[in-house]
């Protein structure tokens, strides 16, 4: 590992998750183009360190690749302490990594080329009701999507809480989504009665009500239960902390319904289009709003 080096005041720091590719790795490029240092992070290291080849073949020579597997207690507090080592701060964490929370079909997996030419003659809803009948829900899966979307990205931000507070205007952007629930986001819209404990209740009991096969009896979103689950929770989060960290900037941001790995490259946007909405709000002015949700880089009155 590098030793400390020496930076000027105002150069600023940022952290992307999952952004060896799509989404994660257009907001490195962006943010590197917008003159801040970033370090990019993958769980594949080799990945991490080719996409950092292919930024600095951009001329982007501020980004720097690290592992990180944000279910990993570990890496994240190896990841933790090399930024303390390397900058002593962080000025912007960009929460990205994330994971469907459903098993495609194969088949489809496969056929990238013919998917896309027949996406072309679909609109919004119609992708998403291809995408729903050419995937299955699996406990295993949706277990999966809570631990990363939400408890991931929670503990990533508790392990680099430190390193945004040693920041003059520091600020994180969770990567969430409008794609949810009604009768959910009333209820995690009470963020006055809601806490982290009671937020973890909802999760258990959302996962015990999968695995019985009541989620849908009991109000759980029907499609895509868990992504809707993980990123709602992930919006209640978000507000909780802006309130308890006053001093730091703390947003939700919705890309847009993006042509990623998640979204089998059905969706509208390129990774490009959703990216800028995302740098958007990185990149507020200092002092800017918390506790925001925006949606394709529109801030908007309804967080959760």
């Amino acid at each position: 590992m590098e030793g400390a080096i020496s930076l000027p005041r105002n150069t600023r720091i940022a952290v992307v998750t999952g952004a060896n590719r799509g989404i994660g790795l257009e907001v490195c490029r962006q943010l590197a183009g917008n003159g801040v240092t970033v370090v990019l992070t993958a769980v594949d290291e080799e990945l991490g360190a080719k996409a950092v080849g292919n930024l600095q073949g951009l001329a982007l020579s501020d980004v720097l690749s690290h592992q990180l597997d944000i279910t990993d207690a570990s890496s994240i507090a190896r990841l933790a302490n090399f930024l303390k080592a390397r900058f002593g701060k962080l000025d912007i964490l960009v929460n990205n990594a994330a994971v469907a929370g459903v098993v495609y079909s194969q088949d489809h997996l496969d056929d990238l080329e013919p998917r896309e030419e027949k996406f072309n003659l679909m609109d919004r809803d119609q992708r998403l009701e291809w995408l729903w009948r050419n995937c299955r829900e699996t406990y295993h899966a949706a277990k999966e999507c809570l631990q990363t979307n939400y408890y991931g990205t929670k503990h990533v931000i508790e392990a680099l809480l430190p390193l945004l507070k040693a920041s003059d205007d520091g600020r994180i952007v969770n990567i969430s989504s409008d794609f949810g629930n009604e009768d959910l986001k009333q209820v995690l819209n009470d963020v006055g009665n809601l806490t982290e404990e009671r937020l973890d209740e909802l999760l258990d009991q959302f996962l015990r009500d999968f695995k019985v096969g009541t989620a849908e009896a009991r109000g759980w979103p029907v499609a895509f239960a868990a992504y809707k689950v993980s990123k709602a929770a992930v919006n209640a989060y978000s507000r909780m902390l802006a309130a308890k960290q006053p001093a730091l900037r703390v947003n939700c941001a919705h890309p847009g319904y993006v042509k990623t790995d998640i979204t089998l490259h059905s969706g509208l946007l390129a990774p490009e289009e959703g990216a800028s909405n995302v740098v958007k709000v990185a990149l507020l002015p200092d002092g800017g709003v918390t506790g925001a949700f925006f949606e394709e880089g529109n801030e908007l009155a309804s967080f959760v």
